[in-house]
């Protein structure tokens, strides 16, 4: 009989236990990696030996061949590139090297080595099967003579940064763009010459650029936002009821551009220049009128007194506010200026208060008869005579005389000293006028402004108080430190001149002289030349001439004047006509 609990010993298949096919999976994934790894290291040690089909080296093909090939390829195409000149170029110029001299060249078996040999990259596997590509040689370098090669053509390569420019002149807008300057980088060059020389036999420095002091975006502002508005129309000056138009060109000239420390820049007005142009136009336009100093002139020794006449002028301080915001403006270009008047330098009161109550100095030299020089004496005394001269005006006797030095100014050929020697000029004579005129002005007062003394002694004047003239160097000036104006009265003779000074009597003066020093002799000199002179033989000396000025007793001032005279010399002329 079965035993009907037979069905208690069946044995259910345990779910614990894993199934057959799963279990083999990852060992068969293993093996094909394993066969791709082999194939994989195999191809890489099949192909190491060779170069990638296609590459080329400096230019040179060599894809395909193996090292022992591409090495005598590269040998024999790159057996000459250190004698090929480098040409080195930038932006602003460009300079040849000798490429040995500068330390250049190729390593043809370190090159080859790059390309071949057992490599497990991917990409050296993948250029054997797709293709090699351009490559560089490797080029060895010789630093220090590679640096010595680039600075020696550095000047050729390199600039200074090129300022720009932004003008108004004549009321236009001229704009020139900065160029920024050129720096070489020795370092950087040399890098690119490693990777394209001797490929290419021309190679573009790697250099750093130098701004120009003002961008060309801080011009371009300015430019935009002020000078096209500046320029843009002419401005308008409005003076009560009437009116003028200052021209673009000539605000121009008032317009000032210059870059701040900072490269920035500020327009501004150039106050002088600006006022300048304003009074200008406005002096055409009879906006304004000159204030006329009252004048004092003399009949005899009567005096007459023409008044002052007040001015009128634009307000300097309305000019450069209200002008200049006209200049800023694109819509207003009116600027409304109010006047004031303008009080003359010598009023009527200042005029008639410092008429001449008397004589305060007068001077009188000698002079021999009858000579040439007489009649320039008398012309120059009587063009002096008359002569006013303000308080604190500065008195020139070659403004008063004018140039005495032509036929046509009427004045005669006389003596006068020249280099030392005696010669023939016309207006010889006019330093009689002109010490006669110091002396009165030394003993009235004046301060001395500028004064010569002859270079040597003239017995007619006063050892060191005398001064020549000639014009236009030699100068004879003073001005007129007295509390009153000063009428300079100019008399001749045959024989003599004399000088009044008519004023207010500031100072009482006094002369003092040293006895000589210093004495040197003559020289004697025979001269045939035709236009020789004969002199007379005068020792050269040096004196001291003091001034002592007292006001109500009391010395308010010394003054000493040290005059060198040379001597002289004895001069025997024997042309058989000398000059008369």
């Amino acid at each position: 009989m079965t035993d009907l609990l037979e069905h208690a010993r069946w044995e259910e298949p345990s779910w614990e236990e894993r199934a057959p096919g799963p279990r083999r999976w990852p060992r068969v994934l293993l093996g094909v990696l394993l066969a791709l790894g082999l194939v994989y290291l195999a191809a890489a040690w099949w192909l190491g030996d060779r170069i990638p089909r296609g590459t080329t080296v400096a230019g040179v093909p060599v894809g395909g061949q193996d090292a022992g090939e591409a090495g005598a390829t590269l040998g024999r195409a790159l057996a000459g590139a250190d004698t090929t000149p480098l040409t080195l170029t930038s932006r602003v110029g460009s300079a040849r090297l000798d490429a040995s001299a500068a330390g250049l060249s190729v390593d043809v078996p370190a090159t080859v080595r790059d390309l071949t040999g057992f490599s497990l990259a991917p990409t050296d596997l993948w250029h054997h099967l797709v293709g090699g590509t351009a490559q560089p040689a490797v080029v060895r370098v010789d630093e220090a003579a590679f640096v010595k090669a680039v600075e020696g053509v550095r000047e050729r390569l390199d600039a200074a940064p090129k300022e720009g420019s932004l003008s108004l002149a004549g009321g236009t807008v001229a704009y020139v763009a900065p160029t920024p300057g050129v720096v070489t980088d020795v370092q950087g060059t040399m890098a690119a010459v490693r990777r394209w020389w001797p490929g290419q036999d021309g190679v573009e420095v790697v250099a750093a650029t130098t701004p120009a002091k003002v961008s060309a975006s801080e011009l371009e502002r300015v430019r935009d936002e002020f000078g096209r508005v500046a320029v843009s129309a002419p401005v308008t000056v409005e003076a009560g009821d009437r009116s003028f138009r200052i021209s673009t060109a000539n605000l121009a000239t008032a317009i000032v551009l210059t870059p701040d420390a900072d490269g920035t820049i500020t327009p501004r007005a150039d106050d002088a220049k600006l006022r300048a142009v304003v009074h200008k136009g406005a002096l055409a336009a009879k906006l304004e009128a000159p204030a006329q100093d009252a004048v004092v002139t003399f009949r005899g020794l009567t005096p007459t007194v023409t008044p002052q006449v007040v001015g009128v002028a634009l307000d300097d301080a309305a000019i450069s506010r209200e002008v200049w915001k006209a200049i800023t403006s694109a819509d207003d270009r009116t600027a409304t200026i109010p006047t004031r008047q303008v009080q003359p330098a010598f009023t009527t009161a200042a005029a008639t208060a410092s008429l001449p109550t008397g004589v305060i100095s007068t001077f009188t030299t000698k002079f021999p008869c009858c000579q040439a020089r007489v009649k320039n004496i008398q012309r120059g005394a009587s063009v002096v005579d008359g002569t006013y001269v303000r308080p604190g005006e500065q008195f020139s006797l070659n403004a008063v005389l004018g140039d005495t030095t032509t036929a046509e100014s009427g004045y005669v050929q006389a003596g006068i000293i020249r280099y030392g020697r005696a010669a023939m000029s016309y207006g010889g004579g006019l330093s009689q006028v002109s010490t006669t005129v110091f002396n009165a002005a030394f003993f009235a007062g004046m301060r001395l402004d500028e004064w010569t003394p002859h270079s040597y002694w003239i017995s007619r004047y006063p050892e060191g108080r005398e001064a020549t003239i000639s014009y236009p160097d030699l100068q004879h000036k003073w001005t007129n430190t007295t509390q009153g104006g000063v009428l300079v009265k100019a008399t001749t003779t045959g024989t003599s001149i004399t000088v009044t000074f008519y004023g207010r009597k500031t100072y009482d003066v006094t002369a003092t002289k040293s006895a000589r020093y210093d004495i040197t002799k003559p020289e004697v000199i025979v001269d045939d030349s035709p236009d020789c002179l004969p002199q007379n033989p005068v020792d050269g000396f040096t004196v001291d001439v003091g001034r002592i000025m007292k006001q109500n007793g009391k010395v308010v001032k010394r003054e000493t004047f040290t005059t060198k005279y040379v001597p002289e010399d004895d001069v025997t002329c024997t042309n058989p006509k000398p000059v008369s």
